[in-house]
């Protein structure tokens, strides 16, 4: 895994925790990582990822709409 270094100002409250589970949000929302990827990079479980997931304001369906188009053509 590789390890990023970022600084922060010092009027920013926010733990390691919160920033790794920000940045796996926005990765798994972008579809760069899988759910099980993001939860790992978060340090959480798939089902507490899942959960927490609502808190950033990410859909667990991480599914674009064209492919539901296509389903639902194909259907």
């Amino acid at each position: 895994m590789q390890i990023l270094q970022i600084q922060l100002p010092d009027f920013i409250n926010i733990d390691t925790q919160e920033i790794q589970m920000l940045l796996a949000s926005k990765l798994y929302e972008k579809g760069v990582l899988s759910v099980g990827q993001a939860a790992q990079m978060a340090g959480l479980s798939k089902r507490t990822f899942m959960e927490l997931l609502e808190r950033y304001q990410v859909s667990v369906l991480n599914y674009p709409a064209e492919d539901i188009m296509q389903d639902f053509g194909n259907a």
